[in-house]
């Protein structure tokens, strides 16, 4: 190639030819790019090659399923807290003395990018201003988040949360104090900082926060070390039913992989933290999380109506715009439900159409036999 990417991502020759071989040709106004949308060998998913630059993809963080066990074999000394919010996954990079966002698995998305420029532009290129070569890396979460809608009390429709700053070529994270104090002297938002515990009472100190987060139906901890060489992600179980009963409102659209890893996270948690009548009533959520949403859906195809992802965006018209073509491009069927124009803004509720669970919910009702 006419760049020297193999250098830049520090392969040999041939690990870069291989690697390659797995991206995907994309283009941003009419410039052609490269994005590895999976995990490779030596590459993280999302890892971009853009007009000579790279913008290195975020590592994959393990998980565990029991924090008594877990925490003291992973960490060896202190450990952060931080939270784990419920959004969309977003990297900031300057690329051609542009700011451009890109998805978790490297796409650049034109609706955040524009987005993320109107309302935290100036925050974050003084913050690249100041670290030439760093990235920006957040989760966008809100009510109106296009892609993870999750409502969050202290949000106002759509905003960034920033949890960590990368190299942008290698990958390599700032250390935690000094991402704090960094993104802070810039006046960008960051995660809450829950703890800062050794390693001895990390475990029993997370498992409290996780119980306070639990009753307030927020997402879960990633607990770093100082330096972020080791990162841990444990979720709670608010989190863990709510992705059930997403993912049950849309049983054929959504594989049985994705289901059976969140009903894990849900035993080995009970096993760790319940009484017999916690678990009871564990079960019970568990089971309303599931049937309650596949029944939700039959009785609405059952009425005729659409079922699919339910979003909500509110930005400049513009902006809007932007979003609802970029969706569309990407094969989706978007079925607008409420448009409308206020105070300057573009307010529009759609669903993404899942096919799979519209049809063999219809074609089951009508009386379709299941060979089993």
């Amino acid at each position: 190639m006419e760049h020297d990417y193999a250098d830049m991502l520090g392969l040999s020759e041939y690990d870069f030819e291989k690697a390659f071989d797995s991206f995907d040709e994309r283009s941003y106004e009419d410039t052609v790019y490269y994005s590895l949308p999976d995990y490779h060998t030596k590459l993280e998913r999302g890892t971009v090659l853009f007009d000579g630059e790279v913008v290195r993809g975020f590592p994959k963080v393990p998980r565990t399923l029991v924090l008594a066990e877990g925490v003291p074999r992973y960490f060896s000394d202190t450990v952060y807290v931080e939270e784990k919010m419920n959004g969309f996954n977003v990297r900031v990079a300057r690329v051609d003395d542009s700011l451009l966002a890109f998805t978790r698995s490297g796409i650049v998305c034109p609706f955040t990018t524009m987005y993320l420029r109107r309302r935290y532009g100036g925050e974050i290129e003084a913050l690249i201003d100041s670290h030439p070569d760093c990235m920006v890396c957040g989760e966008l979460v809100g009510a109106d988040n296009p892609y993870t809608r999750h409502p969050y009390p202290e949000v106002d429709s759509l905003e960034l949360r920033v949890f960590d700053v990368r190299r942008q070529e290698s990958g390599e994270p700032l250390p935690v104090e000094e991402r704090r104090e960094v993104v802070d002297s810039h006046g960008l938002p960051q995660v809450r900082l829950l703890g800062v515990h050794e390693m001895e009472e990390a475990a029993s100190e997370v498992r409290d926060t996780i119980g306070e987060l639990d009753a307030e139906n927020r997402e879960g901890v990633l607990m770093k070390s100082a330096d972020v060489g080791q990162q841990l992600k444990y979720t709670t179980s608010a989190a863990n039913q709510d992705d059930l009963a997403f993912a049950f409102t849309l049983p054929f659209d959504y594989g049985q992989a994705f289901m059976f890893r969140r009903i894990i996270r849900e035993a080995f948690q009970s096993h760790e933290d319940d009484t017999e009548e916690e678990r009871r009533e564990r079960a019970h959520r568990l089971g309303e999380s599931i049937l309650g949403s596949m029944t939700e859906t039959i009785e609405r195809v059952d009425r005729g109506e659409t079922v699919g992802e339910e979003h909500s965006v509110k930005a400049k018209p513009e902006e809007v715009e932007v979003l609802l073509d970029h969706l569309r491009d990407q094969g989706l069927h978007l079925v607008i439900e409420e448009d409308r124009v206020e105070d300057g803004e573009r307010y529009v509720e759609f669903v993404k159409k899942t096919q799979a669970t519209q049809d063999k919910t219809g074609v089951y009702l009508d009386g379709k036999i299941v060979r089993e």
